[in-house]
């Protein structure tokens, strides 16, 4: 006779369990079932009929030109982030710096990747606007116009450069670690063989780095896409990138049809959880090659 298997829960299990629920309720409510609203949103009508009419409309030209400056936002400032990001990570941990200069730049890092929203556009604004500290005194001590180049805050390079304020230090805190895993007894081992340091980057380093990069760039790529109160303090409704476009749709300024809107945020989705997917699998195996 086959008999029922019997669970137990002891005390530790329980607490163990209360521990996590927190977490689990919030990510429910707040992550989860607004996705599947959306989800489900991005496929109806306003009447509530099934339609693929708004997966359809995210290809017009307005749509479609929102996405295209959300890429190349999001592209140039996690460029600038991995390029600037890996040097300062490599000076401090492969360099001969300090070691308070890497203590130092780690707790600037973790507190300038989150400094973000309005308090950073308006930091800027007080820089590098057109009465800005740093335009000022590049205009009275060295007699040169930053605005007469052509330059503008309020702009796609102007955002790229707020974006970058942010992107740099998440870059120096994802690599880090992957740098402080290179072992000495590789280079050790390249220059007993005749390498020079070039062909030792080249051939050994970078190649065991280039999924830590390609993943922190992956990375850094999601966080400027989904981006929004930065880019609208600092520059309104000028610059219509993705998020930007679908706040308006919230608040009721633009596109009729708020399925559109769901739609709007199908596609955000999508491209941010591709980028994450893939970062996920190329730390893996960053991590799988650096043990």
């Amino acid at each position: 006779m086959a008999t029922i298997p019997s669970f137990t829960l002891n005390r530790r299990t329980v607490i163990d369990w209360l521990g996590v629920a927190p977490f689990m309720i919030f990510a429910i409510l707040f992550l989860i079932l607004p996705t599947l609203y959306l989800v489900r949103g991005a496929f109806l009508t306003q009447e509530g009929a099934f339609t693929l009419r708004n997966i359809a409309d995210l290809f017009t030209p307005t749509i479609l030109s929102s996405y295209w400056i959300s890429i190349r936002v999001s592209l140039a400032s996690s460029l600038g982030g991995v390029a600037i990001g890996f040097m300062l990570a490599w000076a401090i941990t492969l360099g001969a710096l300090p070691a308070w200069i890497r203590s130092s730049l780690l707790t600037f890092s973790g507190v300038a990747s989150n400094f973000a929203g309005v308090p950073l556009a308006f930091a800027f604004v007080a820089t590098l606007g057109r009465t800005g500290l740093v335009t000022l005194l590049l205009r009275d001590w060295l007699g040169f116009n930053l605005y007469s180049t052509g330059f503008n805050l309020l702009s796609f390079l102007g955002l790229t450069i707020t974006y970058m304020f942010f992107q740099i230090p998440l870059m120096v805190l994802m690599l880090t670690p992957a740098l402080d895993g290179m072992r000495r007894e590789w280079r050790e081992a390249s220059e007993i063989l005749g390498a020079s340091n070039w062909q030792y980057w080249r051939m050994i380093a970078l190649p065991i780095l280039w999924p830590s990069l390609l993943g922190t760039f992956l990375l850094l790529f999601a966080n400027a896409f989904g981006a929004v109160a930065t880019a609208y303090a600092l520059t309104g409704s000028s610059l219509n990138i993705v998020p930007i476009v679908l706040y308006t749709q919230i608040r009721g300024d633009v596109l009729n049809n708020p399925n559109l809107g769901y739609a709007l945020a199908l596609g955000m989705i999508v491209i941010t959880g591709l980028s994450n997917v893939l970062y996920l699998w190329l730390r893996s195996r960053a991590e799988r090659w650096q043990k």
